[in-house]
């Protein structure tokens, strides 16, 4: 998921919220991407 760098805790607790939570974030092509994971229903 590409993150908005002045966005990124709320995005991120947004999505931790929704029960994902967050592996890592790189620096890719684009800016930066976050990594998330949640286990299967």
């Amino acid at each position: 998921m590409p993150l908005i760098v002045h966005k990124t805790k709320e995005i991120l607790d947004q999505w931790g919220a929704d029960g994902w939570e967050l592996v890592t974030v790189l620096d890719g092509a684009t800016g930066l991407v976050a990594y998330l994971k949640r286990p299967l229903p």
